[in-house]
């Protein structure tokens, strides 16, 4: 096990940040025909989507982080938001308590996230049950991603059948909040050429805010067969339910007079929405068929097809001022009260994918190239709609009601609705791709991809049709030096593009469907070094620009710049001892906008510290530290979240029937902080002292 778990710890921490396990360390590049798998330094294609190709992570001249399954089980990670704490330069946002929502690079979005490669844009939270690794790409994306993905992307790769042997594992865990999750992996190989593999996860949610509870389960069959000894066919279905409350946090408050908003104090469990009708649902329906074909030694050949259907609805009360005084204030709230506003919110979503990639590894000369081209062609509808909600007691969509514990809210009911809307997307893309050596030092990569991007927005209340169609070309190109096998240094430039109908692609306007995507320039530098085959040192400096096009007074287009984000990161990680694992990282993010504002939540500083000391092969001791420095939640600059630091701690046992037990201590200092937020008035607060016992047993 030990093996085990530092072997890939030192594959991904050739990264700028790293937190994988698996394999021994694989010392000499796989050949084309070598079976694709992780293997030390190595990262398939499959698990891997930085080059698309079989690529060490020491050759890729990008800022990248994987955290892979074992990680996410020592950490006791349990969502997309957990992950981020230990990547550097990514922080999570709170998604108005019903989705994933995180800023990479000072680029905030909903919707850059891929499961396996593929687009998986909908609005929810992504469960890690099935979960082989998670990759963090930072840096603008659309060579390999296409649209979207301006500071980075996040890829979830999930778990394969493995056709080498049996292995069955329950998971199961409970909280000191009463929050528990039971989560199954079997795998059956039923041939020497084919096999299942099966995950499944019950889970009940609880936490420290009042009222707050909900479910989830999930199960995600997958089966491989190995049709001949040049090619496999993988087949996977996932069903997701997901049924919780929505919680947006507290509101903010100037109790100084200074001008200066804080989120308010002395309300971290308080739940300023309606137990029975702050909830979200989403039903997913998730199919995927891949095909891997190998020519012959030098040529490979991949297609995948994806039909996802996603069924969501959210509704909440959330607060949107509060005066917690003895005093009322001019023209607005009552002395201790808060002011409630809410809505409901339907999306249904169908997207297909498919998508195909021909490798071929050749050489002119005396260049070595592994010259990837490739297709994807996407259709995504979506049908949206929005209500209000009124208060019986005014007749509209706010009231006031007093600070009591919990919250007497009085009755509402929502109305018709007051935006209806259609839209569907969609893309054809076509992208090039040469991975060159030059003699023994140099490598160069670079790409380009063409999309074509097409939509159409029917806003059906207004009665409006909107369309646009952009056809946009996303360089890449990195130039890595290396003189020294375990030592790269890289420069890289990259650009990205957004259309302006937003993330998610629901909605156009009369103006914004004249305009053109938004564009992001990605300028890179970083440095890469196994200091021993298990420890690394990595480093990367970077600029990126986001900017928009406006239309002057004049009628002429003018392109201004709405963000600027330069940055710093490093890590140091890996096995310092035989017994003591460590992995360090910091960033430090300089992003503004045109006023000379910071751009919101976008902290300056983080840092993440992760000690795991093992006292004999059955024991071991964890010990944790994250930082985040204090951040606006806004461009406006009118709220700013504190700093704060916090203290995790954990222990691990393994019994000699393969049984692990783990006790993980969430914030061991009881700190009062606030982690995330959405709005000014809609701010997380950070859970207190809190424990969560696992088990982990073969079977």
């Amino acid at each position: 096990m030990r093996k085990l778990y530092w072997g890939v710890a030192a594959a991904a921490l050739l990264s700028i940040s790293n937190n994988s396990f698996a394999d021994e360390a694989a010392k000499d590049a796989p050949s084309v025909q070598d079976k694709v798998v992780v293997t030390g330094t190595y990262l398939s294609n499959e698990k891997f989507s930085g080059t698309k190709t079989l690529t060490p992570i020491i050759d890729v001249p990008q800022s990248l982080s994987v955290i892979g399954a074992d990680a996410i089980f020592e950490h006791g990670f349990t969502n997309m938001g957990d992950i981020t704490r230990y990547a550097p330069g990514v922080t999570a946002g709170q998604g108005e308590g019903h989705r994933d929502q995180i800023s990479i690079r000072g680029q905030n979005t909903t919707a850059d996230f891929f499961l396996d490669g593929l687009r998986d844009d909908v609005q929810y939270f992504r469960p890690l049950y099935n979960i082989e690794q998670v990759e963090i790409l930072r840096g603008s994306n659309a060579m390999i991603f296409g649209r979207g993905g301006g500071g980075g992307v996040v890829n979830r790769a999930t778990k394969k059948p493995d056709l080498e042997k049996s292995f069955n594992s329950i998971t199961a865990g409970v909280d000191t909040f009463g929050e528990y999750s039971v989560a199954l992996d079997s795998n059956l190989p039923t041939s020497e050429n084919d096999g299942f593999r099966i995950n499944a996860l019950v889970e009940s949610f609880q936490n420290h805010r009042d009222v707050f509870e909900g479910d989830r389960y999930a199960i995600n069959p997958t089966y491989l067969n190995e049709l001949s000894d040049k090619t496999s066919l993988l087949l996977s279905y996932e069903y997701v339910n997901d049924d919780r409350g929505v919680d947006r946090g507290v509101p903010s408050e100037d109790l100084d007079g200074d001008g200066v908003f804080a989120p308010v104090a002395g309300f971290r469990d308080t739940f300023f929405g309606s137990a029975d009708q702050n909830f979200t649902t989403l039903e997913a329906h998730i199919v995927r068929a891949r095909v891997d074909h190998e020519f012959n030694d030098n040529l490979t050949w991949n297609t995948t097809a994806q039909y996802a259907r996603y069924d969501k609805l959210y509704q909440n009360l959330y607060s949107s001022g509060i005066n917690t005084t003895a005093t009322d204030i001019a023209g607005g709230l009552d002395a201790n009260t808060v002011q409630l506003d809410g809505y409901k919110d339907s999306t249904d979503r169908r997207n297909f994918i498919l998508q195909s990639n021909l490798v071929s590894h050749f050489n002119t000369g005396l260049l070595g190239h592994i010259f990837l081209v490739g297709a994807e062609i996407a259709d995504q509808q979506t049908s949206n709609a929005r209500f209000d909600n009124v208060f019986a007691s005014t007749g509209t969509d706010k009231a006031a009601f007093d600070l009591s514990f919990p919250l007497q809210i009085s009755e509402f009911s929502f109305s018709k609705p007051v935006r209806t809307r259609d839209s569907e997307v969609q893309v054809t893309s076509a992208y090039v791709q040469d991975q060159i050596d030059i003699g023994d030092h140099v490598k160069v990569i670079a790409g380009l991809r063409f999309d074509q991007f097409d939509i159409t927005a029917d806003d059906i209340f207004n009665g409006d049709v909107f369309s646009r169609s952009d056809e946009e070309v996303s360089p890449r190109v990195g130039l890595i030096y290396k003189p020294a096998e375990n030592i790269s240094a890289y420069a890289s430039y990259s650009k990205s593009f957004l259309p302006r109908s937003g993330d998610q692609f629901l909605t156009l306007s009369d103006s914004t469907s004249k305009l053109d995507p938004e564009e992001f320039i990605n300028q890179e530098i970083g440095l890469k070094w196994d200091i021993t085959p298990v420890l690394s040192l990595t480093t990367a400096y970077f600029q990126l620009d986001r900017d928009t096009t406006e239309i002057a007074d004049n009628g002429e287009d003018q392109r201004i710049v709405t963000t600027e984000t330069k940055g710093f990161e490093v890590q140091l990680g890996g096995q310092i001892t035989d017994q003591w694992n460590l992995n360090v990282g910091y960033s430090n993010l300089d992003s503004t906008v045109p006023n000379g504002n910071r751009a919101g939540q976008v902290p300056e500083n983080t840092f993440s510290l992760w000690n795991r000391y093992d006292v004999t092969q059955a024991l071991g001791f964890g010990l944790g530290v994250v930082y985040q420095d204090e951040q606006f939640v806004n461009s406006d600059n009118k709220v700013l979240i504190p700093d704060y630091t916090r203290v995790d701690a954990a222990v691990f046992y393994k019994l000699q029937n393969g049984v692990q037990l783990q006790m993980n201590l969430e914030n061991l200092l009881d700190e009062d902080y606030f982690p995330d937020a959405h709005s000014n008035t809609n701010i997380s607060t950070g859970a207190p002292l809190n424990a969560r016992f696992t088990v982990k047993a073969p079977f």
